[in-house]
């Protein structure tokens, strides 16, 4: 993973015009946030038929480049700025119809809108509207963004997209790997109309070099002077950016920190460790150590888990370990485990989480190895919003077992483990463990992975309906072939076995749930984990319907006596016609 260097300027006047409409801006952070959400630049420009547009462009580019960093860390560059945008859109549309504009939305708050945000080594582009996005690579300029504009006949134009101008908001999104010396330019269409490419890669090509940003911003100039000596009547505005170097980044922007504390020694009962009072140890693999722990200050339980003196050499693994704190930390949802934020300064490497009291759901499926259809719902339905909480967050679980599930004494089901968890953000900086890696149980995991695509929230999908099937029978849906299959052919010729057996008093329409849910293509799997919950509690018609078996084997007496009278009464009928 490398991190880009960038000398960025920007240009924007008025022009010929009394009120400048466009506005742009940028921010190029150098702490963490440069790594985390990387750097972006935003340009706006206002419609030449509204009086407040100006307005619109400034409350956009300024909305953007604050809210845009208060997104999650947790989000994909995509999540963040397409919920930023979407939010931005929904604000100028509602101010809009709230308005003396109501009536005449294009008098209105809308604006075009174009924002690129470098993450790492990868230029991510959003657009709406028709400013342009250009890329000057190895002398050649490549207009990057599509012009969002209608043409009616004699030459008369419209915007067919920007930001406030409907209610939804359809943005074009475009990734690209950048390379040094690439130079990007955004700018509206007061510049773009006048000043040709050719003419702008001549311009680029011999004028100022960009070695800084004072001379980044000489050359932004230098543009909008030049397009406006070629007759301009519009307002202005131009932005470059320079990738000057590429550098590969020491340490891990989350974990860095932590990974650099010592392993703590081996805990016994009695001990102080940290602030932490041991009680007992809870479990030893050969992975982790778990503790039940005592917080000193407060006498609340706490269970403290350590990492394998075994593995203290991996560095991978010790990353993994201290990134299951940071997810748990952001997750807050009563069917995740409760991670707390930290109180005080570590010393060592560790985690803590809250103790849950109760039982694993392996243990609970072996005491009831012939659940009740009701009880297997409520559990299931809880894993799914445990799930969902994980999705909202660009997070994917990956591990779904009966093992990282636990029931406490209330009955409340909590996901425990994040120890193959993805995180969307991070991966965008090369953190946490890729979605080509086979962490997950292989039994309970989606057939995309054993092929080595990317997973999605249908992944974890699948393994939730296996874990539904497994409980209520005690086998798997394709036995144990899934794992063994390494191409799309092999996978097509798995064959579902259906949940309900001879003796089985399970609905038809439960086992097209679970079937449907259970599809080894992705794209034919419930496109919503809610949708998947909600049928298993409400039957759909769709799958009444087909599973509902014809009145003559349902009822066959009543079937024979509804002929009868339907030929008795056709008898009759004929015998009348007859005699009259």
């Amino acid at each position: 993973m490398q991190l880009a260097k960038l000398n960025v300027g920007q240009h924007s006047i008025a022009g010929l015009k009394s009120v400048n409409q466009d506005y742009c801006g940028s921010c190029c952070p150098i702490d963490s946030q440069r790594r985390l959400k990387g750097q972006v630049l935003v340009i706006a420009d206002g419609i030449g038929s509204s009086t407040v547009s100006q307005v619109a462009s400034k409350a956009a580019v300024n909305s953007f480049l604050q809210d845009y960093y208060a997104t999650s860390d947790a989000w994909s560059v995509e999540t963040s700025a397409t919920r930023v945008m979407q939010s931005i859109n929904a604000w100028l549309h509602g101010y809009t119809k709230q308005s003396e504009f109501r009536y005449d939305l294009e008098k209105g708050y809308v604006c075009t809108f174009s924002a690129l945000i470098i993450k790492g080594s990868t230029a991510h582009i959003f657009h709406v509207g028709d400013a342009r996005v250009y890329l000057l690579r190895q002398g050649g300029l490549e207009q990057l963004s599509n012009d969002h504009r209608q043409y009616a006949a004699q030459g008369q134009s419209y915007l067919s997209r920007a930001l406030g101008m409907h209610t939804q908001l359809d943005i074009d999104y475009l990734t690209l790997p950048i390379c040094q010396d690439d130079i990007f330019i955004l700018c509206t269409d007061g510049v773009h109309e006048y000043l040709s490419p050719s003419d702008m890669l001549h311009n680029v090509t011999t004028g100022t070099a960009v070695e800084d940003n004072a001379s980044a911003n000489l050359l932004a100039e230098g543009l909008v002077q030049q397009a406006l000596a070629n007759g301009s009547d519009d307002n202005l505005s131009l932005q470059v950016v320079k990738v000057t170097e590429l550098i590969k980044p020491q340490g891990k922007p989350i974990t860095e920190a932590l990974t650099a504390l010592p392993l703590p020694p081996m805990l016994q009962a009695g001990q102080t460790f940290d602030g932490y009072h041991v009680i007992r140890s809870l479990h030893v693999s050969a992975r982790s150590h778990v503790y039940l722990v005592e917080d000193q200050t407060n006498q609340q339980q706490w269970v403290l888990k350590t990492p394998s003196v075994d593995l203290s050499d991996s560095d991978e693994y010790l990353e993994r370990f201290c990134l299951e704190e940071w997810i748990g930390r952001r997750m807050h949802n009563p069917h995740v485990l409760n991670v707390p934020a930290s109180s005080r300064p570590k010393q060592f490497i560790y985690s803590v989480a809250e103790y849950v009291q109760g039982q694993s759901l392996r243990q609970w499926m072996t005491d009831n190895p012939k659940p009740e259809l009701e009880a297997v719902r409520n559990i299931i339905e809880q894993i799914g919003k445990g799930l969902q909480a994980f999705h909202r967050l660009d997070m994917l679980h990956q591990d779904i077992r009966p093992e990282n599930i636990m029931i406490d004494l209330h009955g409340t089901v909590k996901i425990i483990d994040f120890g193959s968890t993805t995180v969307a953000g991070l991966q965008e900086v090369g953190q946490g463990c890729g979605n080509n890696e086979l962490l997950g149980t292989a039994l309970y995991m989606a057939p995309e992975y054993f092929l080595g695509e990317v997973g999605t929230p249908s992944s974890d999908l699948f393994s939730l309906a296996v874990l539904a099937y497994h409980m209520l029978t005690g086998r798997f849906p394709y036995e144990t072939h899934v794992a063994k299959t390494r191409t799309r052919a092999q996978q097509n010729r798995l064959i579902y076995q259906s949940v309900r057996g001879d003796d089985s008093v399970l609905p038809a329409w439960l086992d097209a749930t679970l079937h449907k849910a259970l599809r080894v293509d992705p794209i034919k799997r419930y496109a919503q984990l809610s949708e998947f919950i909600h049928d298993l509690r409400h039957p759909n018609a769709d799958f009444v319907r087909k599973s509902k078996p014809p009145i003559m084997e349902r009822n066959p007496v009543a079937f024979w006596q509804c002929v009868a009278s339907a030929l008795l009464i056709s008898n009759v009928y004929f015998i009348y016609l007859f005699l009259t």
